[in-house]
Parts: C-alpha cells; sequence; structure tokens
C-alpha cells in the first residue's frame, strides 16, 4: 500500500478536487447550497480543499482551517446531503485514481463526513428515554 500512496500527488488531489467540485455544482440539491455560500469564491475554497485533502491523504499539513466551524455556518446544510455528497466523491476518486487508491479516500471521506454530521446535528438530549 506504501508504494501506492507514494504515486499520489498534490497535482492528482487538485485534478481530484476540481472534478469533484465541478460535480457538485451541477447537482440539483448540493449546487446550490455550494454556489450560494461560495459565491465569488470558488478559486480559493479550492485551493482550501487541496490543501486538505493534501493533509488528509499525504499528511503534509497545510491545511490550517476548522471544518466543523466552516460547515456551521453553511446555509441549508443538511445531514440528508451527506449520502449525496459522499456518493460524488467516491464516484470521482474511482475515475482519478487506481481502485487502493481511491478506497483510502473513500474510507477518510466517510469518518469526516460521520464526524461532520455529529458535530453539526448530533444532540444527545434527543436520545435520552422520557423518564417514566
Amino acid at each position: 500500500m506504501d508504494e501506492v500512496m507514494h504515486a499520489l500527488t498534490d497535482v492528482a488531489i487538485r485534478r481530484l478536487v476540481d472534478r469533484f467540485y465541478t460535480k457538485v455544482r451541477l447537482d440539483p440539491d448540493l449546487g446550490p447550497i455550494f454556489d450560494r455560500a461560495l459565491e465569488g469564491r470558488w478559486e480559493p475554497h479550492l485551493a482550501i480543499m487541496t490543501d486538505f485533502w493534501s493533509s488528509v491523504m499525504l499528511t503534509s499539513g497545510r491545511y490550517k482551517g476548522n471544518p466543523m466551524v466552516a460547515h456551521g455556518h453553511v446555509e441549508g446544510i443538511a445531514a440528508e446531503l451527506f449520502p449525496r455528497w459522499l456518493e460524488l466523491f467516491s464516484e470521482t476518486a474511482a475515475e482519478e485514481f487506481e481502485p487502493d487508491i481511491a478506497a483510502v479516500f473513500d474510507l477518510k471521506a466517510s469518518r469526516i463526513a460521520d464526524s461532520l454530521k455529529r458535530g453539526l446535528f448530533y444532540r444527545p438530549e434527543y436520545d435520552r428515554a422520557e423518564a417514566p
């Protein structure tokens, strides 16, 4: 697996990011949310996402943001949208990379999505049973 991951580069990650967000922008559910949130700031966002995935996949340490805070301010974001986000991301990773690398992207994206969903939408008080 280490040999496979050595084939992964920042250029390849940027290609994935660009292709993925092209799909997001065309998606009828995700597109309007992202376009509203990133109006006039798409290019900086793509650079940030390239740094993010470089940090995740190559441990480059370039990403310095806080995804929870960033997504907490997005109007229209909903837990129900995460499966579509993951579907598009997985599809794009499979188009861009060999299966071994795409599988690592999928695993990490799934964990990140779960973390974001929990942080943004989970409320422990909803799990508590009402006392009789």
